[in-house]
């Protein structure tokens, strides 16, 4: 095809252009190389390159729909290119392809010619069960990645051996990159992205991070991209006052910079700004098989008035501080992510009361499957960073997320925002000496997995990093070589295999009928305990927390069923370093006179206790 098709431009204009990658861009054709580029408010557009010493050949412009596009004879594949747009005061600027596939690693800026589908995948078994791996009724457990630190230096063929090994070996069931779509200034951690369909050149070609993807696939490892539709960078290469306008941002800085970063904010109203986007989404997970998306920043988008003092925004038309451009934004990613791949997750970091994140497009919400539930992060983390003497006054902290926690779809995170910007580790943010770290982090993991919810968790955090984490620098795999920092990479992993193994952990994470309080009023003991049920409560597991160095022995309850309850949890084992307090693996329930059945657990310090329920006595 050497020309776009006039109809595709009419869609594009009206933000209805699904695969808007295989027109724009720059795409091998018989006689050389096609591009095509939205600029509607330029004078002229050049492409420059390898193949002209950067002297532009002009394109032509498409009527009234800003698309300019042309065919150069002398392109090839993997030559450098920009385009040279002419402004409306006759003014020139090169700026990156929107939708250039590869870039020049930093600090260059041009973009690549680049073939999309040069690459034999081998991960049609996942495919074809992905729908039925990723619903609400199954296990979620995510392993967060920085892969420029994760081990420095890896490049994504040697991730495709070594991180699957370790994902695979931990019992992940999914990893989540952190943006992985080309950014110029590493210190963002990819969140400050210039290229929307170009994945990142540090850690090799785009059929590398492909290989990787495939390696994770055959491997039964879901991957999610983290991935940033809220704002972009003020670079000028980049989408930035694009065509000598403000074509891609709002004009108006009280809507179109983010004070927190100094960013431009994307502006939704445009068509062809909400179509740019979503197509980019669509095209992560179609090109590249991603199984969904993480979308950073969603407060921030929903909010015309976040993080900003009176005064500095500006009321959408109904008065509100509400942005509706933003929200039917949304709905219409959600709508078509999940329309066009089977399985698709889309997860929303959203940190408000916004309501009905989670719930359907057609019922009213955004179409999110998941929401991140900050409340849930932020309490657990505050609450245990209080010295245990001082949690009986603090134990609303471990209860409250259960008044809300069916109002949404959450994923429980332990994420990368947690452990920066002298927040300290997960391991250093725990009180006491490094035994009771190390207990509190146990307790902390394990309270995660098996509270109401999907989970994730970011690296490091699973072996009990010590230092805070540095997006420069390898994670401190040397800690390992310490009992107790193996301890707790043993015990993460088998918390991630009890939850995949145990359907009441998992198949009504999002239901009340799936958990049950036996205990949430015990303030003095700093003790909480709860069932988790499976569908039909035909399974059960009793969950049992001492948040105090106090051995509860014995610690009585009464109990729903009768019989032998098995210990299948202990964070307190010794293998994972904790001090041996148990129950020998099954305690079984003592008849009182007035028919109830008690349960008389020891419960050790500062340490979770998961048992298994006997069967249920059939009707």
């Amino acid at each position: 095809m050497s020309a776009i098709p006039e109809s595709d431009l009419y869609l594009w204009n009206h933000a209805q252009l699904q695969r808007a990658w295989e027109h724009f861009g720059a795409h091998p054709v018989k006689g050389g190389v096609r591009f095509a580029v939205w600029a509607p408010y330029a004078r002229a557009v050049g492409v420059v390159g390898e193949f002209n010493d950067w002297r532009p050949t002009p394109l032509t412009r498409r009527g009234d729909t800003g698309v300019w596009e042309g065919v150069v004879p002398k392109a090839n594949v993997g030559q450098f290119y920009k385009y040279e747009l002419v402004d409306s005061l006759g003014a020139k600027r090169e700026k990156t392809d929107p939708f250039g596939f590869r870039m020049e690693m930093r600090p260059k800026t041009a973009s690549q010619i680049w073939p999309l589908h040069d690459f034999a995948w081998s991960d049609d078994e996942w495919l074809a069960t992905r729908a039925e791996r990723q619903t609400e009724d199954q296990p979620l457990r995510i392993y967060e990645v920085h892969l420029g630190s994760w081990r420095k230096g890896r490049t994504y063929a040697q991730l495709a051996v070594e991180l699957v090994t370790y994902v695979v070996e931990m019992g992940f069931t999914h990893v989540e990159f952190l943006p992985l779509t080309e950014f110029p200034y590493d210190a963002s951690w990819g969140y400050q992205v210039c290229g929307y369909y170009a994945p990142t050149s540090r850690y090799g070609t785009p059929e590398d991070l492909k290989t990787l993807i495939n390696a994770l696939h055959r491997a039964g490892i879901g991957v999610l991209l983290d991935w940033v539709p809220a704002h972009f960078p003020r670079d000028e290469h980049g989408l930035a006052r694009f065509d000598g306008t403000h074509l891609f941002e709002h004009d108006d800085p009280r809507r179109g910079v983010h004070k927190d970063w100094d960013t431009l904010i994307f502006n939704y109203e445009r068509p062809e700004v909400r179509n740019f986007l979503w197509s980019s989404a669509l095209y992560w997970c179609e090109v590249f098989h991603f199984d969904g998306i993480r979308v950073d920043a969603v407060a921030s988008m929903l909010h015309r008035d976040y993080s900003r003092e009176d005064g500095e925004w500006v009321p959408d038309t109904d008065g509100s501080n509400l942005d509706r451009a933003a929200i039917r934004f949304l709905r219409e990613l959600n709508t078509l992510l999940h329309e066009q791949v089977p399985g698709a997750l889309s997860i929303a970091e959203e940190s408000t009361a916004f309501p009905d994140v989670s719930r359907s497009v057609a019922n009213g919400g955004l179409g999110f499957d998941l929401k991140w539930s900050m409340g849930w992060m932020h309490d657990s983390l505050e609450y245990l960073k209080h010295d245990p003497i001082h949690r009986k006054h603090h134990h609303n902290r471990l209860t409250f997320a259960l008044y809300y926690a069916f109002k949404e779809k959450y994923l429980l995170p332990l994420s990368h925002d947690e452990v920066v910007h002298m927040k300290g580790s997960l391991l250093n943010k725990m009180p006491g000496d490094a035994w009771q770290q190390h207990a509190n982090l146990r307790l902390l993991h394990a309270f995660q997995a098996a509270h109401p919810g999907k989970s994730l968790v970011f690296m490091g955090g699973e072996f009990g990093q010590r230092a805070e984490w540095n997006h420069d620098a390898s994670l401190e795999w040397g800690l390992l070589n310490d009992k107790k920092h193996a301890g707790q990479r043993l015990l993460v992993g088998d918390l991630n295999r009890l939850v995949r193994d145990y359907p009441a952990l998992y198949e009504w994470d999002h239901d009340w009928r799936g958990f049950a309080w036996l205990e949430f009023e015990d303030s003095a003991q700093s003790l909480v305990s709860f069932y988790r049920w499976s569908r039909e409560k035909k399974d059960g597991v009793l969950w049992i927390f001492n948040f105090t160095p106090v051995v509860r022995d014995p610690y009585v309850v009464s109990v729903a069923r009768a019989g032998a309850y098995r210990e299948i949890l202990n964070t307190d084992s010794p293998a994972y370093g904790g001090s041996g307090v148990g129950n020998l693996g099954v305690v079984d329930t003592v008849a009182t006179d007035n028919g109830t059945n008690e349960l008389r657990i020891v419960v050790p310090p500062l340490a979770a206790v998961a048992l298994a329920l006997p069967p249920a006595t059939p009707a």
